[in-house]
């Protein structure tokens, strides 16, 4: 195809995406408050319309006036002078109640789909997949909750209203116009086109930069995360000069992208003023003009042209060019806020994890050697069957046996990763999987708790195909403590208890000690209850681990899956994690993952694996007689690189 074919298609899509986003956020927003929306543009209304119709009113009084001048009775006409007086008066109030209600009504609109907007974000994120968080920048997706929700309250408390009492003013004065006088509405239409001529010119510049200009602090903004994350880094290679340096280049950016911007920005709002003013000017004289040559008057009216009609003209001229210049000075801020909202529909349109599944865990409880399920925790789970089939529900133990045959598997379907893996771990094996940096250990495991999805093979969980579990039952079922401890804030007891959050406090005790962690919890200035904040910064890498280790052992789950759990620990601490993790895993099927093979000798298979495919499998002792590369990886270096 045609390169300035493709180019011109590529514009009608992005032309017709904003026009979608800004129905869609309408109707989100209309949906969000069904009843107040409607009340606030029927006030909207009402105060535009109100403010629009003095020249009526104007033009009533000077053609009154103007008559009682010429018959010389002022008594005829001042009662009806005072009726119109008050009628404005009392319109006047009702605008000004309207205008008060919608304000008020708006600051609740605004906040409240922000507050909407976020919950749908954050309540979608959790439906998502793995995949998606591994395929997006965090940086950008923190970017959905800050700019893009920022942008948007912009718009819906500024910009719409704006435009909304702009527009409705604009088409009322419109129609007043024509009808007094067709002439002087063509001048002002001749005046309002050179208007949108300057703002097109002006004002398209001005959203292309500040457009940029969000880009460039995009980029100040992960520039400085960056450098206050590797801050350490930073200091022990004495980078800060070349940092200072790259950071004035970026920031440079940023400042040239946004003087530019607000060149163009601050200089179309006293242009369009100035034509306003001239355009006043030249209504004033082509009114005079008029009056001079007596041309007939053409209107909806009928009215004779005349002072009356120049006069409340002029004012309506001044009303007009200004509700023009308000809705070209929204243009930048509706551009930013479609484009933020662009960007939160698209995180909303994501496509959430699919779960077909409908084999689910349970408590149960046994008699007579027949399981049943139970409203309380018993130390038994059970998966329950439903047969769609006869309509009947069975129960089956949990015992934690996992099976894998010929599973291919690739993150991206042009390249596999994993190639014709089998295993069979019985309940309470130790499994272990080594092997160098990308040859598919950790991928296994996401398998397995189907973070992602295999592309070929099966996988069995007692027997029972993943497929058919519910995911949240099976990850449920399954510990993992991985090499990057994420804590949260809150006290120590509560990321023990983060793992069950029904535990009591002895058992989170009791897991603490159980991963020896207890020891020190216990020196910490208040104990378990101790306050941890950022990731658990006042901690050390080992004591954060350990927390890890207690809150998957407060779980209490048949399978655990350990993923270099001991690689940011010393030694003497993985001495007593060790002990820790080995009275955890007993009874349990165990997948260990570690560079460290001297932390896998007691496993009862361990699985070598070479870019995605096992080419060893066996004992300690046997793989050591076999003399591969295992033994070579043993003998070699305690410490697998």
């Amino acid at each position: 195809m045609n390169p300035r074919i493709r180019q011109v298609i590529r514009m009608k899509n992005k032309k017709t995406a904003k026009k979608g986003t800004a129905w869609r956020l309408i109707k989100t927003v209309f949906e969000f408050y069904p009843v107040m929306m409607p009340v606030v543009l029927v006030c909207v209304v009402i105060n535009a319309v109100v403010s629009s119709i003095p020249a009526v009113f104007q033009q009533n009084i000077i053609a009154l006036v103007e008559k009682s001048w010429k018959t010389g009775d002022w008594g005829a006409v001042s009662g009806t002078i005072a009726r119109w007086v008050a009628t404005l008066l009392i319109l006047y109030i009702i605008s000004l109640s309207a205008s008060f209600a919608f304000n008020r009504m708006m600051a609740t609109v605004t906040q409240g789909s922000l507050k909407k907007f976020r919950e749908k974000m954050f309540n979608k994120m959790q439906t998502l997949p793995v995949k998606y968080f591994d395929t997006h920048n965090h940086g950008d997706i923190m970017s959905h909750y800050t700019n893009d929700i920022d942008t948007l309250r912009q718009m819906i408390s500024q910009s719409f209203i704006q435009l909304l009492v702009s527009g409705i003013m604009v088409t009322t004065v419109f129609c007043i116009m024509i009808y007094y006088c067709l002439w002087l509405t063509i001048v002002v239409l001749a005046g309002i086109g050179c208007m949108f001529i300057i703002t097109k010119k002006v004002g398209g510049k001005s959203t292309r930069y500040f457009i940029r200009q969000q880009e460039a602090l995009g980029n100040v903004e992960g520039y400085v995360e960056e450098m206050m994350n590797g801050q350490k880094v930073v200091k022990v290679f004495c980078h800060e000069e070349e940092t200072k340096a790259d950071f004035d280049r970026i920031n440079e950016e940023l400042f040239h992208e946004a003087e530019t911007a607000n060149k163009y920005a601050n200089t179309l709002g006293p242009i369009l003023n100035n034509v306003g003013n001239i355009l006043y000017v030249v209504v004033a004289v082509a009114g005079g003009i008029l009056l001079l040559l007596n041309v007939p008057n053409v209107s909806l009216s009928g009215k004779a042209l005349g002072i009356s009609i120049v006069v409340p003209f002029l004012n309506m001229t001044k009303q007009f060019a200004g509700n023009i210049n308000q809705v070209s000075q929204q243009i930048n801020a509706v551009v930013m806020g479609l484009a933020g909202a662009s960007r939160i529909f698209d995180l909303l349109d994501q496509e959430a994890e699919p779960d077909n599944g409908y084999v689910t865990l349970v408590n149960a409880k046994e008699e007579n050697g027949v399981l049943t399920e139970s409203s309380e925790r018993t130390g038994i789970w059970a998966w329950k069957h439903p047969h769609t089939a006869d309509g009947t529900v069975t129960y089956q133990r949990l015992e934690g046996e996992v099976q894998l045959f010929d599973v291919d598997f690739g993150y991206v379907p042009e390249k596999t990763v994993l190639h014709d893996i089998s295993l069979v771990a019985q309940p309470g094996q130790k499994f272990a999987f080594v092997g160098a940096t990308g040859a598919g250990k950790t991928t296994i495991t996401n398998l397995i708790n189907r973070f992602y999805d295999i592309a070929d093979g099966k996988i069995r969980y007692d027997g029972i195909n993943i497929n058919k579990i519910k995911k949240a039952d099976l990850r449920r079922s399954l510990g993992i403590v991985l090499q990057d401890t994420n804590l949260f804030t809150g006290t120590v007891m509560d990321n023990i208890r983060y793992g069950r959050l029904d535990a009591t406090d002895e058992e989170c005790r009791s897991a603490a000690r159980l991963a020896g962690a207890d020891s020190f919890i216990t020196r910490l200035p208040e104990g378990y209850d101790t306050m941890l904040t950022g990731n658990g910064s006042n901690l050390s890498q080992g004591q954060r681990q350990l927390l890890a280790i207690a809150r998957a052992a407060v779980a209490d789950p048949p399978v655990m899956i350990l993923d270099e759990a001991t690689a940011s620990i010393d030694t003497r601490t993985e001495a007593i994690v060790q002990r820790g993790m080995d009275a955890l895993m007993k009874g349990r099927t165990v997948f260990v993952i570690a560079h460290r093979l001297s932390t896998v000798r007691n496993s009862d298979m361990i699985i070598v694996l070479e870019q995605g495919s096992i080419i060893e499998r066996g004992s300690h002792d046997e793989l050591i007689a076999r003399k591969g590369k295992y033994y070579q990886l043993y003998t070699g270096a305690f410490e697998l690189e």
